[in-house]
């Protein structure tokens, strides 16, 4: 499959088409691919306009910026993403990281909201193509599943939390978990709630899940919003019953717009920007592989990056908002046969007509729709199995997840992926700090060198000791090394003479390190034991020869395997191997 596809590396266009793929498409596409691109398209549009809307108004932002958010990031992806088929635009997993740091700025200025979520959109997309270009695709790694998984149930928890207002028909102003659940319960104090608005809300999340169950290849969005607008208008609720609908929507294409903002306000946004470049890149990479497998072709990871800059800073100057790539609109244009990313393109153009030629379409769509749409979002993102998996196998990660969870719902969206990923890197350090090392001995029918406190039978060579590390030698956990190697001859069955050290998993010698070989060097040599290496790796040998350390050890200490260092050892001393429990067991005491 792949040696055909065009879009495989091979078939990639170099210079300009490297950097635009879009080229490369429009080089290789095939005319038999017209007619599933366009009618995908017309598919794709029917979900593309709720669910951009209903995001918008998450984000508490106005609902029309959900369809210019989604019209200028399909056209900029269509150029410079290198994905087939991948959609892109307003996303669930976005609309907490942009409500938690674009509505405490605006303080309830709607115009002000639009220009700072444009501005966050800009940084992010800058961020996004700079790290492209420097190659920084494996940033991402640094949200790990317990990371992902606890940032998703945080937002879920958010997001429906700050939705259930709008289902119940009233508004709550708050910017955290906490004062949204304040408001929610005053309102029903209050007696603010809607029973027209619940109905309908409520009536069409039960009506989205249900299709979801059973007849996910049926568009319930499209269904449940387009009912509920029907109903509205034919029995005039938004007059007799008080119900809250979107009203008139601007009519005509986004323009080019620049947004007002302050120097203060776009260092106000940084962090935002900077969580936002980092969770849709982890999302778009994780769907861009997927889809790039499933269909037989390869993506770069670093040019997904550059794509995904491009769309947000398209979505930023068309008076937009941050996007990502979507996991729910994606299938949905693969189903209606999707072949390349005119699709996105006919659906971007399907959504301009419509605010062109028949905004008046959406004015009575009523916001408990759009409430009802975003929580059923929301419930896709919770994760249960894959947590109660690391509580089970990995309980650190667990905690590391519930951190997750926490901060992120009770602290905030952006401290709390920041402080995760700050948790994380604490984890990697410690895990790297405190690595496994090991004595090693003879295994009777096993090759090779094994570790004697998992192979009790094990038998050494007196005088010798062979030693591995399992890690990186760095600063944080050289002197452990050093302890470590003194207590292992401390331990010894009989007088050392031979310190080896396994240094096959030693990736990196620095130069705290390196003085601190030297030291634990000298301090063997006053106690006359050499210190040798076997399967050091040629770059951490360069190290060693860069700082002046392998001459001063001497270059007759290094060994290629651990054999020949054992061999040069029984040549040097004429002793053989003993069995581990008879070296260790104490001496009878001589008769007569």
């Amino acid at each position: 499959m792949c040696a055909t596809n065009p879009f495989t590396p091979e078939a990639r266009p170099a210079g300009l088409g490297r950097w635009i793929p879009g080229v490369g498409v429009i080089n290789a596409y095939q005319r038999s691919w017209l007619l599933k691109d366009i009618g995908a398209g017309v598919v794709l549009t029917a979900v593309l306009v709720p669910v951009g809307m209903a995001y918008a108004e998450a984000a508490g932002l106005p609902a029309i910026c959900g369809l210019y958010g989604t019209i200028a990031p399909l056209l900029a992806y269509a150029v410079f993403g290198p994905s087939r088929i991948l959609v892109l635009g307003p996303d669930s997993a976005l609309t907490g990281i942009i409500a938690a740091t674009v509505l405490p700025l605006a303080a309830g200025d709607a115009g002000r909201a639009v220009g700072l979520a444009s501005a966050l959109a800009l940084l992010s997309g800058g961020l996004c193509i700079v790290a492209g270009l420097a190659r920084l695709g494996f940033v991402t790694e640094l949200l790990s599943k317990p990371i992902r998984y606890g940032y998703l149930n945080g937002i879920a928890l958010t997001v429906l939390v700050s939705q259930l207002p709008t289902l119940f028909g009233f508004g709550v102003q708050g910017d955290s978990l906490y004062s949204v659940a304040r408001g929610l319960v005053s309102g029903f104090a209050e007696g603010s709630t809607n029973a027209m608005a619940c109905l309908l809300g409520f009536g069409c999340l039960a009506l989205i899940l249900a299709f979801k169950r059973w007849a996910p290849q049926v568009p319930g969005v499209l269904v449940a919003v387009v009912l509920a607008t029907v109903v509205a208008t034919v029995f005039h609720l938004p007059d007799h019953m008080g119900l809250a609908v979107l009203g008139p929507m601007p009519e005509g294409l986004p323009t080019l717009k620049v947004p007002d903002v302050s120097a203060s306000d776009l260092r106000a946004l940084l962090a935002g920007a900077a969580a936002v470049a980092l969770v849709s890149f982890a999302d778009l990479s994780v769907l861009s592989r997927t889809f790039a497998l499933h269909h037989g072709y390869r993506v770069d990871p670093n040019q997904e990056l550059v794509a995904l800059g491009a769309a947000n800073i398209a979505a930023g100057f068309f008076q937009g908002f941050p996007v990502s790539s979507s996991a729910s609109r994606t299938p949905v244009a693969e189903t209606a046969g999707a072949r390349t990313q005119l699709t996105g393109v006919v659906g971007a153009l399907c959504i301009g007509l419509l605010l062109v030629f028949a905004p008046a379409l959406l004015g009575n769509l009523p916001h408990a729709a759009l409430g009802a749409v975003v929580i059923s979002a929301c419930l896709s993102l919770v994760e249960v199995s894959g947590v109660k998996r690391l509580y089970l196998l990995r309980p650190s990660e667990f905690v590391l997840c519930v951190v997750c969870f926490l901060g992120v719902a009770l602290v905030g969206v952006v401290q709390g992926i920041f402080i995760a990923v700050g948790l994380a890197l604490m984890n990697l350090v410690w895990r790297a700090w405190r690595p496994y090392d090991a004595v090693l001995g003879r295994v009777d029918g096993l090759k090779g060198y094994h570790d004697i406190s998992r192979h009790p039978e094990g038998k050494r060579i007196p005088g010798l000791v062979l030693f591995r590390w399992d890690a990186p030698l760095f600063f944080a956990n050289a002197e452990v090394f050093h302890n470590h190697v003194l207590a292992a001859i401390a331990s010894a069955p009989t007088r050392t003479r031979w310190v080896v050290v396994a240094s096959g998993p030693m990736t990196d010698v620095d130069l705290t390190a390196a003085d601190v070989l030297q030291d634990l060097d000298e301090d063997l040599q006053r106690e006359g034991i050499d210190l040798c290496f076997a399967e050091m790796k040629g770059p951490v040998k360069d190290r060693l020869k860069h700082y002046g350390l392998f001459n001063r050890i001497g270059t007759e200490s290094f060994f290629p395997t651990l054999g020949q260092a054992v061999d040069r050892y029984l040549e040097a001393t004429g002793v053989a191997w003993v069995d581990w429990d008879e070296a260790m067991a104490p001496k009878p005491e001589p008769t007569g």
